[in-house]
């Protein structure tokens, strides 16, 4: 039986708050510069909406801007976060790498997001990432931006009969309901404590997951 760990990207491996300002605030800068916003950026929007699919993103930041609006504003964010990324502006929670090496030896990773493929890639490559994940799932394969559909694909193509979704927000944690797997939440900057309240298991520390799925044998 093939057991995995499906983790999620922002908020659960990589602390995205510490280049979200900064990416959203030159993204607005450009939409103020080109008459297309006034006022302050909505970053405290943003951070309630933190893992949903990108289109609803724009959607809620933006409602009164067109689609093809939205599709150029998300370009802009987009290269604004990878900017950061090889800036050296992000990081790893604390505890990520030790665990996922701890974990790699007995476990297939892999990762899961909402996040578009070139933005996780930057990630994976700044980190290293690939020493201990075996693959990188972006939303961009799935048509319906549905994060439980994800993780069936992940599912199916890399043959997992068993395993946990790891993850901050609600749709990691139905992901896991959703594909018969065990989820663990993260208490970290974007999580909610009504949707942790629906995982198996919630964590405060990467640290301790190691250990959980020690003594959790599924």
């Amino acid at each position: 039986m093939t057991t995995a760990i499906i983790f999620d990207m922002d908020g659960t491996l990589f602390q995205t708050n510490l280049i979200l300002e900064p990416a959203l605030e030159a993204t607005f800068d450009v939409l103020r510069a080109n008459g297309e916003w006034s006022g302050a950026t909505p970053i405290e929007k943003y951070r309630e909406i933190m893992g949903v699919p990108l289109p609803v993103v724009w959607a809620t930041l933006c409602p009164k801007h067109s689609m093809e609006q939205h599709v150029t504003s998300n370009q802009l964010f987009q290269e604004a976060l990878i900017t950061q990324i090889k800036r050296g502006k992000g990081a790893l929670y604390e505890g990520v790498e030790a665990t996922l090496a701890q974990l790699s030896k007995d476990h297939s990773l892999y990762i899961a997001s909402n996040g578009q493929t070139a933005y996780l890639q930057a990630i994976v490559e700044q980190y290293q990432l690939e020493r201990f994940i075996n693959g990188v799932y972006s939303i961009d394969l799935i048509a319906s931006g549905n994060k439980s559909e994800l993780v069936q694909f992940v599912k199916e193509q890399n043959n997992i009969e068993a395993g946990y979704v790891v993850g901050d927000r609600a749709s990691d944690i139905n992901a896991a309901r959703h594909n018969q797997l065990t989820s663990i939440g993260v208490r970290f900057d974007f999580a909610q404590e009504s949707e942790l309240a629906q995982a198996d298991y919630v964590v405060d520390d990467f640290n301790n997951i190691f250990p959980l799925v020690l003594s959790n044998k599924v």
